[in-house]
Parts: C-alpha cells; sequence; structure tokens
C-alpha cells in the first residue's frame, strides 16, 4: 500500500473516475494558489496535492500511454498544464473502461453475428431427414418450437450475466459462474458435469462426420468418373485415424487464446457448406419440377420404428440449437449502455428468427428434392452427384470447420482437467514442469508431459468411440437430447426462481415447472429414440 492508497490499483470504472476529478480538482485549486510546481508539498485537499501523490498518478498515465517525457521524474519539474493534460487524457480513458476494468467493445450487431456464427454449424446437415421423419406439418412446427423454446431460455439466462441485480450487478463471465452464485456448488459440479459431457460428446460427433465427409469427397470423384452405378464405397475408419492424428498435434496449443483464427476459419466454412446445402435442394427441386414428401412424413417398417424415428428426429433438432453453452460468454463482449440483458434479448431474437429462417430452408428444401429418400447428412449421403466439384467443395468446408470446431470444443476441457490436476498435485513435476525444446528453423516453444499424456489420451478416446458407433444422426440426436433439458431449460428455469423469490405453488412456479418438465419429456424421448437408433445400427 502506497502513501494516502494511490498505490492500489483502481478496478472499478466509478471509482477510478472519481479518483482522478478529485485529483484533478486539486490541480486546480493548487493551480489558483499560483504554485508553479509540483514538488513541494501542499496542504490543498487536505494534503492530496503531493510530490508523491502526483508522480503516481503520472506514473500510471505513462504507463498506459508510454510516454517517457511524462514521467515521474521529470514531473518534479513539470509545467501545472502539462500535468493536467496527463490527468485529463488519464481521464478520458478511465471512462472507456467497463467496471471490471475492462473495454467491451461488443454491440447488438456483433452479437447478432456472434450467435448466428456459433449455432449454425453440422447440425444443420441433419435437419432435412429430420424433417422427412416428421413430415410437413410436424417438421417445420417442431423448429418453430425448438426455436420459441431457445429465445425463451435466453430471455431467462441473459438476466443471469450479472448478479444480484440484472443490470448493474456482479458479472458472470460463463455459464458455470452464473451456476455458481444463484445456485451453489453441488449444482455447479453437476452443470460442469453435462457441460463437460456435451463437449466430449460433440468431438466424438466431429470425428464421425469428419470421416463421413473424406469419404465422400472420395466416392463423389468416383461417381463422376465410372458413372451413378459404380461402386464406390469406402471404409471411413482410415480417414477417422487421419482426422485423430490431426489432432493429436492441435490439441498441443497451449490454451484457447491461441486458436482464435481457428474459429474466424470455422465460421466461414459453416456458412459455405451450409449455403451449398441449401442451394443443392433448391436447385434439385427445381430440376424435379415438383415438392417431394407427405404430411405424415417418411414410412417405417413397423409403428415402433415410426415412433423411434421421430423421437430421434427431435434430438437432431435439438442439437441444432446449442445456444445456451456459450450465450454468457457472448454477452461478456457487449458494451454498456444499454444494459448487457437488453441488447443480448434482441440481439437473440433477430439471430434466432434468421437462423430458424435458414434451418426451415435447408431442411424443407432438402426434404422437398428427395422426400421419404432424405439421406441422413445432405452433403454425405450423396442425394446429390452433381456438380461433382461443388460436393466435394462443401465436404472440404465441413472438415476444415471441424478440424477448428474440435479444438474449440475440447480447449475448454483441457484446460479444466489441467488446472484442477496442477491445484490438486502443486509439487508434482509431471503436472507442472515445462521444457523448452528449439528445433532447427523453428522456434522454441515449451512442452509439459501431462499436457501431451493427457491431450493424446483424450483424442484417441473420442476417435476410438467414433469407430465403434460411427453413425451420424443418432449420435447428433443423442448429444441434441443429452444437452437440451439440463442446460437450456432446467438451470435457467431454477435460478430465476432464486433470483426472483418465486415461492411453491403460486402460478408462475406451477406454469415454469410444467414447461420444465415438458422438455424434460422431449429431452427423454429424443434420447430414447437415439440409444435405439444407435443399437439397432450397430446390432442389425
Amino acid at each position: 500500500m502506497g502513501p494516502m492508497g494511490f498505490c492500489h490499483p483502481v478496478h472499478s470504472q466509478k471509482k477510478g473516475a472519481a479518483f482522478f476529478v478529485l485529483v484533478f480538482q486539486c490541480f486546480v485549486t493548487a493551480h489558483h494558489q499560483a504554485l508553479p510546481t509540483v514538488t513541494e508539498e501542499r496542504n490543498t485537499c487536505d494534503s492530496l496535492y503531493s510530490e508523491r501523490a502526483v508522480s503516481a498518478v503520472i506514473s500510471l498515465s505513462c504507463s498506459r500511454q508510454r510516454v517517457g517525457w511524462l514521467s515521474p521524474e521529470f514531473s518534479k519539474e513539470a509545467p501545472f498544464d502539462l500535468i493536467v493534460m496527463a490527468v485529463k487524457h488519464e481521464l478520458e480513458n478511465s471512462l472507456l473502461l467497463d467496471d471490471d476494468g475492462r473495454a467491451r467493445t461488443g454491440t447488438l450487431w456483433s452479437c447478432i453475428a456472434h450467435i448466428i456464427t456459433a449455432v449454425i454449424g453440422s447440425g444443420v446437415l441433419s435437419l432435412a431427414w429430420s424433417v422427412a421423419q416428421l413430415g410437413w406439418i410436424a417438421g417445420p412446427v417442431a423448429m418453430l418450437c425448438f426455436s420459441i423454446v431457445t429465445y425463451f431460455s435466453v430471455v431467462l439466462l441473459s438476466d443471469c450475466y450479472r448478479y444480484p441485480d440484472p443490470v448493474t450487478g456482479t458479472r458472470n463471465y460463463s455459464y458455470m459462474d452464473a451456476v455458481r452464485v444463484n445456485l451453489g456448488q453441488t449444482q455447479t459440479w453437476l452443470c460442469g458435469l453435462f457441460q463437460y459431457l456435451f463437449m466430449y460428446g460433440i468431438c466424438t460427433a466431429y470425428v464421425i462426420t469428419t470421416s463421413t465427409s473424406m469419404s465422400a469427397i472420395r466416392r463423389s470423384n468416383c461417381y463422376h468418373e465410372s458413372g451413378h452405378n459404380a461402386k464406390c464405397e469406402y471404409e471411413d475408419t482410415p480417414y477417422m485415424m487421419i482426422f485423430g492424428a490431426v489432432q493429436i498435434v492441435a490439441s498441443q496449443i497451449p490454451d484457447f487464446h491461441s486458436i482464435k483464427w481457428l474459429s474466424v476459419l470455422a465460421a466461414i466454412m459453416s456458412f459455405a457448406y451450409s449455403l451449398t446445402g441449401f442451394g443443392l435442394g433448391l436447385a434439385t427441386v427445381i430440376e424435379n419440377g415438383m415438392i417431394k414428401g407427405s404430411l405424415t412424413g417418411a414410412p417405417a417398417a413397423t409403428r415402433a420404428k415410426k415412433l423411434w424415428l421421430v423421437f430421434e428426429a427431435l434430438g437432431d433438432i435439438a442439437y441444432a440449437y446449442p445456444y445456451a453453452l456459450i450465450l454468457l460468454e457472448i454477452q461478456d463482449t457487449l458494451k454498456s449502455p444499454p444494459p448487457e440483458n437488453k441488447t443480448m434479448k434482441k440481439a437473440s431474437m433477430v439471430a434466432i428468427f434468421l437462423t430458424t429462417l435458414f434451418y426451415l430452408l435447408c431442411g424443407c428444401f432438402g426434404y422437398a428434392a428427395f422426400g421419404n429418400n432424405t439421406p441422413g447428412n445432405l452433403l454425405t449421403g450423396l442425394g446429390f452427384y452433381e456438380p461433382y466439384w461443388l460436393i466435394g467443395f462443401a465436404n472440404a468446408c465441413i472438415v476444415l470447420h471441424l478440424v477448428g470446431g474440435y479444438q474449440l470444443f475440447s480447449q475448454p476441457v483441457f484446460t479444466f482437467v489441467e488446472r484442477w490436476s496442477s491445484k490438486k498435485f502443486p509439487r508434482s513435476g509431471f503436472l507442472n514442469n515445462f521444457y523448452s525444446i528449439k528445433l532447427p528453423l523453428l522456434p522454441s516453444f515449451h512442452i509439459n508431459l501431462f499436457r501431451i499424456c493427457f491431450r493424446t489420451a483424450y483424442v484417441l478416446s473420442t476417435t476410438a468411440i467414433a469407430t465403434v458407433f460411427p453413425y451420424f444422426n443418432q449420435v447428433l440426436g443423442l448429444l441434441g437430447a443429452f444437452n437440451f433439458w439440463p442446460l437450456a431449460i432446467y438451470f435457467p428455469v431454477e435460478m430465476y426462481f432464486v433470483r426472483n423469490k418465486v415461492e411453491a405453488w403460486t402460478r408462475k412456479w406451477v406454469v415454469l415447472r410444467t414447461f420444465s418438465f415438458v422438455c424434460f419429456l422431449v429431452s427423454v424421448v429424443g434420447l430414447i429414440g437415439s440409444i435405439e437408433g444407435i443399437v439397432s445400427a450397430k446390432y442389425t
């Protein structure tokens, strides 16, 4: 603690601004008393205006501006107007920071872009198949219902960004932070379990999807060269191994902040293949000159089988809205005013509307193009044969997207496990020691034995599971159903009860409990249908 507390860092916008205003006022008072320099001790403002205090202010200003001629040494003989300029400049800079000392620049439009980029992904490829199982009425209605439920979840969850007040409270930077302050440690562990299992499952699904896309590129070229009736069947397992090997290397990236360029690449690729799928579906409908499909969807061998397929389709649609997991992280990029929760709600309404419209176009045009023969994956099921180069391009975009997407979902798991292990065993050299390695023509880098072993084992395990259960639609449905109720519904509703002190058996309590229970049933049936699909595909 420095003299008079000036060496204590300023973390609050209000406190920081008040501090500099107070110092500035003291400078003005001193100036009116015709004090030429800052070297002499003053009694003005209760001795606030002192050499050491002003040096602290100027040091802080110079450390941010890197202006050498405003150093504390120079300030001993500095004219008063230079000191005033430095303090005013520091005050202006402090007003650009938020209440936690960070500068946020996110706006309504950047938030909309983040949401759309995060939501639209590989889940869009299964929507045409989902509509085919549900039919022309239930398919679009199901997507609309999921979009409404997703927005309702946003309304509840966006108010949890700050605690206890949704506008002025302390920030929660992640979903688990919000659960921790609202529901306690036990619920936080439960939330973390769902989150990290879901991320692990997504990584497994990405191994499956990437291998099928790589096989589809090879099959598309084969059909183009040998004709559509040629036998062009290839195993997916070798491509899973290749993808796993790439991820073992990529997983050694130190932390999440080192892969921002991967997220940008993933976003561009996801839009490219999604638009390609939509365009091919539209072109096929125009070429056919008719809209295929039926009101009740594709038939099945038995009523029970039809029911399982409907349940699985619900899980696939739920997978296409993976929103709750990253909502608070996106909200943390927003500047205020206006309050972050209000901006988030407006942005979510626009983004969910646009995303749902895009999903409806992709799903419905895919079903209209192929009817009861709609493939499980619109771009790898080879419902399309030509133009073969466009099919190959779209699948290459999928591969590039999922190379980055795998890291986006695995890095948080790596960080959690490594930090927990290091904290649990602080004296372990295997966990905590880093070794510097210098290779010819390459910059030096640091390795950690535990990081290499754990991350390699993680990638190998997801690859192994994918080779045992290489079923695209069933795995996506399983993940969607597993994630939908707990993360999108249960925790937001429970946090709403706590924040608003909703008493049991009141009208609001009954309505929200009923809503949560209905969504729970949807998750259960989606889970059952997907598990049945995996078992059937594996053993029949």
